[in-house]
């Protein structure tokens, strides 16, 4: 539940504290005094979306915090889930702060989250009910998740859901199948010749990096060749030109005449110079070498570089494609045994979902039938002793949620008969049947505070009392915190809280304080009548108060 609201430069709200109690909380104030602001101070802790124009004026930020305690087992799931842990009290801090330069900031209990995790822990920490839930009831379409959450049939809508999605599966594939014989031939000729010009090139994933670094060797052998050509040429000579090596021994020979002078230096120079014409030779007839032909290498390249590009921009994507092609074309080759397959598969799918779709809509009415005798009675005890509530089920198309199409029904008045919720409710009668669709669907529902704002729309007299009691009732199990305008719910509250409007200096200031007994009885007083205090009209709010209580 809701324990404690800060909020500081919120539109009028220069800064407030505020404590809620378990049970029943009431905010009463005159119109225009926040009331409205303070919910949308909540919403913002709750991580919703707010507009920058929520900060007070003058001011480049805005701060609430809230203390949220007694969490539910799926709140402390969700939060373990995002590592945090609740206080050695049990409870959660949540802290926003909203910025006009963009640099605000979410945190619970002092760690950052984003506000898709707020909002994730948020929807089992506190439900708001306004206007636009009783809006929300005049569309048909929402009131088949009401009847799911009665009927608490997850598994049969999941086991529907699952199959519906296997038929269409299968339909999918069906379809991609039945092609006239034209479109067929035209789509077998191109899947051929893909797979040929894929084929015939050879592919292999990494083949480019091989022949770039082949190229590399290759352009630098070219010119290692020519001049280890040129220097052997100079050693060796030729038929017509003595080589380095032939003109030594020449002048070896010469030396070996002549006895003053030793030719050892000569001779070791000619062993030296005929070692490095051999290493020279064994490099110019090494094939592995003279096979690499540059030309060759970057017309290869070229062409993988065109057939990736149209196949899918690497060679690794090309090769997919190629498989692809292959597994496509061997599917419209073998397209008419596939299409039986498929249609028996179809016609399976349809009979089980079928089934499947009576088994869930047999939940539902289980349910609806439960949801009506409820739902009746509430709205009884909320001063509508002869309506006529019902959940009217027609067969639709089979869509992912199954084939009902429901909509509730309603007869406020003896002797009329039941028609569309959205063609005769009132906005006093709206607001009694969404409060007592949220009565029904307590047990349903986890979140410990409920946050009613305009209730009372429409309802004033003995109807506001019903409303009044109702409103206690669900406070019974879960905390209650209501915006009114009716002495008749004020009256019941448990804490009273009173939302007041100053001016100072020029600028608008809102206090929030809690009242005490007689605080309670001249503000219950003065929703009543607002004119001036009497002794008649602090009697009767006093005596509405303590047959409240």
């Amino acid at each position: 539940m809701l324990k404690f609201l800060h909020i500081e430069n919120i539109a009028v709200i220069e800064r407030s504290d505020i404590e809620f109690k378990s049970g029943f909380n009431v905010l009463t104030g005159e119109t225009g005094a926040g009331k409205s602001i303070l919910i949308d101070a909540i919403n913002a802790v709750l991580g919703e979306r707010v507009s920058k124009d929520l900060i007070r004026n003058g001011c480049e930020n805005a701060v609430v915090s809230a203390v949220f305690g007694d969490l539910n087992n799926k709140t402390v799931e969700i939060l373990n889930g995002y590592d945090i842990s609740p206080d050695e009290d049990g409870n959660i801090l949540i802290t926003r702060k909203l910025s006009l330069n963009g640099k605000g900031y979410i945190k619970i209990n002092n760690l950052p989250v984003t506000a898709t995790n707020l909002r994730d822990i948020a929807n089992n920490l506190i439900n708001i009910h306004g206007q636009h839930d009783n809006q929300a009831l005049l569309i048909p379409e929402n009131h088949l998740s009401y009847i799911d959450a009665i009927a608490n049939n997850s598994d049969y809508i999941e086991r529907y859901y699952d199959e519906f999605k296997r038929l269409n599966s299968i339909r999918k594939e069906l379809l991609s199948l039945e092609m006239d014989e034209d479109e067929k031939a035209r789509k077998i000729d191109i899947l051929k010749y893909q797979i040929a010009e894929i084929e015939n090139a050879a592919l292999r994933v990494g083949e480019t990096d091989e022949l770039k670094a082949k190229l590399k060797i290759a352009d630098s052998y070219e010119a290692t060749y020519k001049a280890l050509s040129n220097a052997e040429f100079l050693l060796s000579g030729d038929d017509n030109n003595d080589g380095a090596l032939t003109q030594l021994r020449n002048a070896n020979k010469q030396l070996l005449t002549v006895e003053a002078v030793s030719n050892e230096k000569l001779a070791d120079a000619i062993s030296l110079l005929e070692d490095l014409r051999s290493e020279i030779g064994s490099f110019l007839s090494d094939t592995g070498f003279s096979q690499l032909n540059s030309d060759e290498i970057n017309q290869r390249l070229d062409y993988i570089s065109r057939l990736v590009l149209k196949y899918g921009g690497s060679e690794e994507n090309a090769i997919q494609y190629l498989i692809k092609s292959q597994t496509e074309l061997e599917n419209i080759t073998l397209s008419d045994k596939r299409i039986i397959e498929l249609s028996n598969l179809l016609e399976e799918s349809k009979q089980r979902l079928v089934f499947l779709g009576e088994e869930l809509s047999q939940t539902r009415k289980t349910a609806a039938a439960l949801f009506e005798a409820q739902v009746t009675d509430v709205l009884k005890e909320l001063n509508m002793p002869n309506v006529k509530f019902a959940v009217d089920f027609k067969k639709g198309k089979y869509a992912k949620c199954g084939f009902d199409l429901v909509e509730f029904m309603i007869s406020a008045n003896a002797g009329e008969n039941l028609k569309p919720l959205h063609k005769i409710a009132s906005g006093g009668e709206l607001s009694r049947v969404m409060l007592s669709i949220k009565s029904v669907l307590l047990d349903k529902d986890p979140v410990g505070s409920m946050i009613f704002d305009e209730i009372d729309t429409g309802i004033s007299g003995f109807a506001a009392d019903k409303v009044a009691k109702q409103l206690k009732i669900v406070s019974n199990d879960r905390q209650v915190i209501c915006v009114t305008h009716l002495a008749q719910i004020a009256a019941y509250a448990n804490e009273h809280l009173l939302i007041e409007k100053t001016t100072e200096g020029g600028r608008t200031f809102t206090n929030v304080k809690s009242l005490s007994y007689e605080e309670k009885i001249r503000e219950v007083a003065r929703i009543m009548s607002g004119t001036d205090m009497t002794e008649n009209l602090y009697n009767s709010a006093k005596e509405l108060i303590d047959r409240s209580i």
